[in-house]
């Protein structure tokens, strides 16, 4: 153990919540031991990036080399496309209502994955153990791994971010909470004849939500969330055809549209641990979070379980496992945790349910949101940074006593 001064931390997993996590503790000054694989870089998914995220990417010294690749998110969108007999209207959600050029970048996973993996890979402070994990040992004293290639690393502070599976959760004895829901996404890109105008729109239907976000050029990247089943149909289909439904799902909206060539299926579920950190263990990314995905919440939430975890990290840098700091990040982590996912797994079974209080309940809000700008701002700067809605609200009242 090194506790006379900075103690070592072990980071599990190496998809992006992990890159970033040992890319921001190595940068905080703490000696690191990265342990995984290299990432996939056939990842065909794109992940939409808020300012925040953004931010850190920045300080991390990642953004410039991804930001070339990227599409700005200037306008989000939700369309209540069911064909049920009570729908809501249109809410459109502009980053100019709340002074801001942005919400974000669209980047595709493979690129964010490599420009992470390359800056941890010369990061002077991160020792990369490209194996992983076989056994987990925790103490009261210490986290010990035992890797596949037979070596060890003993470290005060085990950060799992091995994913929604997480055998470091699980070797920590925190339970979880999980739902299976009936749906899959379909996630491929494709090309478009009309320009996207950096505008996302959402598309709620009665299988799940059918997201576009814009990609460089005239290209978009799809979230397509229908029954397991019908997510093999269209999967199945050739190109011509399943360009033709994509087209009428979204009503034309970007013109003609042609599928590339790529596509996977992701099955849908929730997991929420009953705790974040526990026996030397806190858990980033999806090892601490997964719902469904609706509203670009997934990444950025972990980017900030990361940012919390730093933050109390340096706090307590001679053991940043102790009891005490974990508990610190337990209560950091958990309003904002539960707060997102609630609302995401709410409004996903309001969208799967036929009963008529969850779908009033639904365009009754859709229908406040977007007919009260206040209200939409407050929710937009929400989306991008917990806590600044209500801080503009006490600065837009403490002006008016002035």
């Amino acid at each position: 153990m090194e506790h006379q001064d900075t103690a070592r931390i072990l980071v599990a997993g190496t998809g992006p919540a992990g890159l970033v996590a040992a890319l921001a503790l190595a940068d905080a000054g703490f000696p690191v031991t990265l342990v995984g694989p290299e990432a996939s870089r056939s990842d065909g998914r794109t992940t939409a990036l808020m300012n925040p995220a953004l931010d850190t990417l920045e300080r991390l010294s990642v953004l410039g080399d991804i930001q070339a690749r990227a599409a700005p998110l200037k306008v989000m969108r939700i369309v209540d496309a069911t064909s049920r007999l009570i729908r809501g209207p249109v809410v459109t959600f502009r980053a100019s209502e709340i002074s801001e050029d942005q919400f974000g970048l669209n980047l595709p996973n493979s690129v964010l994955n490599e420009a992470l993996a390359e800056a941890a890979g010369r990061h002077p402070g991160i020792e990369w153990r490209r194996s992983m994990v076989a056994t987990w040992e925790l103490s009261s004293e210490r986290a010990r791994a035992i890797l596949a290639d037979a070596s060890m690393v003993e470290a005060s502070l085990a950060v799992a971010a091995d994913g929604r599976s997480s055998p470091a959760r699980e070797a920590a004895g925190i339970s979880t909470s999980a739902r299976f829901y009936p749906q899959a996404a379909l996630v491929l890109t494709f090309g478009h004849s009309s320009d996207h105008a950096f505008t996302s729109t959402e598309f709620h239907t009665e299988t799940g939500p059918f997201t576009q976000v814009p990609l460089p050029g005239n290209r978009s990247s799809l979230v397509w969330v229908v029954k397991p089943e019908t997510a093999t149909e269209l999967s199945a289909l050739d190109d011509e055809a399943l360009s033709l439904r994509v087209e009428d799902r979204m009503q034309s909206m970007l013109g003609r549209v042609t599928v590339e060539p790529g596509r996977q299926i992701y099955p849908l579920s929730a997991v929420t641990p009953l705790r974040f950190a526990h026996n030397r263990v806190a858990l980033v990314g999806e090892a601490a979070h997964v719902f469904p995905p609706i509203g670009a919440q997934g990444l950025n939430l972990g980017i900030r379980d990361v940012d919390d975890l730093v933050a109390i990290a340096r706090q307590n840098r001679s053991d940043p496992g102790s009891a005490k700091a974990l508990a610190s990040y337990d209560f950091k982590r958990r309003p904002d945790i539960l707060v997102r996912s609630s609302a995401v797994n709410l409004l996903n079974i309001s969208l799967l349910s036929d009963m008529l209080p969850a779908q009033m309940a639904r365009v009754a809000g859709l229908g406040v949101l977007g007919g009260l700008a206040p209200l939409r701002a407050f929710f937009m700067r929400e989306g991008l940074r917990p806590g600044s809605g209500f801080a503009a609200l006490a600065g837009g009242r403490r002006r008016r006593q002035s």
